[in-house]
């Protein structure tokens, strides 16, 4: 870890204790375009600010997505009770079994604890992905742990902690956003490799859950990063945060370079791309895990959850002109 670095985490925990509700950050006027304007203006020489980091006090087991709605944060999280085991040779078009796990939808407040937890999913489909939020619903995927396999859409309602499945589809859903620009659900595949789109009908019904996933999927241009989580941003477009580990040669030690990407809904291509060169002191990328970003007076607030099992939320602030 560099000095640089180690003085930012220093300068973090030495903060531990302090809950969010006083750091909160205040919204800018029409935040919701000043979020997408100002991550346009995220460079590799953005200084980002360490601000807090919360200690969660109960284990997270794989976090997920994240939203954060006033002063609480939604994380979505698996709980992988039995791993999954890779085959010797593709069976019925897997490279896996299921494993076994349970997926957990949290409500954490604060100052870290623990508020609500929603069991989310069914037999084989435990697996809670990327997650968004429309003002009054959370949208939550959740997927057997394996490419290429099936899903489970779900709306939640934030205040009751109540869920609602909307559709099923053959394919494996790591991460949903909702766009209310045009009325249409946008999901990224395992590894965000393909992309897809669902409209919304006047009855709040999907108009073609019922499609084949090749008649929809649109492969993903962007190869440097595998997405984590996403979430809508004006203007038809979203913001993904994910990472990617890499090798400076083939017996060299592997570096995981996280980053953040803005792709156009209307074609599925990327508009931004910018490294995030912040990592936890468990030497993780803070993009591993979920993120979420919004704006405050100065530029933005990102928070991130990259530990698993024993997490801390680190929050950072980074003054955009």
């Amino acid at each position: 870890m560099t000095s640089r670095r180690l003085a930012s985490f220093c300068a973090a925990i030495s903060i531990l204790t302090l809950p969010l509700v006083a750091l909160t950050a205040q919204p800018a006027a029409s935040a919701d375009t000043a979020l997408g304007e100002r991550v346009l203006k995220l460079t590799r020489g953005t200084k980002w600010e360490p601000v807090t980091a919360i200690k969660i006090p109960f284990k997270t087991f794989h976090p997920q997505g994240m939203i954060k709605i006033g002063d609480d944060f939604f994380v979505s999280s698996v709980d992988i009770q039995t791993p999954t085991t890779r085959y010797t040779e593709m069976k019925d078009g897997y490279d896996r079994d299921t494993g076994k796990g349970q997926g957990h939808l949290f409500k954490i407040g604060p100052d870290g604890k623990l508020l609500g937890d929603l069991i989310l999913g069914e037999g084989t489909v435990y697996h809670p992905g990327g997650m968004d939020y429309d003002g009054e619903f959370l949208w939550v995927p959740v997927a057997e742990y394996r490419p290429n396999s099936q899903a489970i859409i779900y709306k939640v309602d934030p205040k009751t902690m109540k869920a609602l499945e909307v559709f099923r589809f053959k394919d494996h859903i790591g991460g949903i956003v909702h766009n209310a620009e045009n009325k249409s659900l946008h999901g990224v595949s395992w590894g965000s490799r393909r992309f897809y789109a669902w409209p919304i009908g006047a009855d709040g019904k999907v108009t073609n859950a019922d499609a084949k996933p090749e008649e929809l999927r649109v492969m993903n241009p962007a190869q440097y990063i595998d997405y984590q989580d996403c979430h809508s941003l004006a203007g038809q477009r979203m913001l993904c945060s994910g990472l990617n580990a890499y090798k400076a040669s083939a017996d060299g030690p592997v570096f995981r370079l996280g980053g953040f990407e803005v792709v156009d809904l209307k074609d599925n291509r990327p508009v931004w791309q910018v490294p995030i060169e912040l990592w936890s002191p468990s030497g993780l990328p803070m993009t591993q895990n979920p993120f979420f970003v919004e704006s405050t007076a100065t530029g933005l607030r990102a928070y991130f959850m990259p530990d698993d099992d024993d997490s801390t939320l680190f929050v950072y602030d980074a003054a955009i002109k």
